[in-house]
């Protein structure tokens, strides 16, 4: 990976706190890394940053499947009932709340650790 991306991608001091990148751009915070190489092998390095400008990103969740993007590919999907989802909560920092992530319905957070930072163009579509 090119050393320019990997400083990018890892600089918040936050980010070195999780396990193996997954407190990182476009992962589900503190419980899955987002790795695009593993959706798309052809890709030279695990996700496609936009250093100097906007990253685009896009969660598609459909009942417990959810799929994170960023500038296009895909490097996150999980579903929410599974035991895999379960366990992965069960030792992070959410453990304490019962049935996290697992409701159908709840609020959106946008992440921010106290840093200026900008979003812009936020839609949400209900999927028929």
């Amino acid at each position: 990976m090119d050393a320019n991306i990997k400083y990018w991608m890892n600089v918040h001091p936050d980010a070195k706190l999780g396990v193996n990148g997954n407190r990182t751009l476009a992962s589900l915070y503190d419980l899955i890394s987002a790795e695009g190489i593993i959706y798309v092998p052809n890709e030279n390095v695990p996700k496609r940053v936009n250093k100097y400008g906007w990253n685009r990103a896009r969660i598609l969740s459909n009942n417990n499947k959810v799929e994170h993007y960023l500038n296009g590919i895909k490097v996150v999907e999980y579903d929410r009932s599974s035991q895999m989802f379960k366990a992965l909560v069960a030792y992070s920092k959410y453990k304490i709340w019962q049935g996290f992530g697992e409701l159908p319905q709840g609020q959106i957070l946008l992440q921010d650790h106290g840093d200026e930072i900008h979003f812009k163009n936020i839609k949400i579509k209900e999927l028929n």
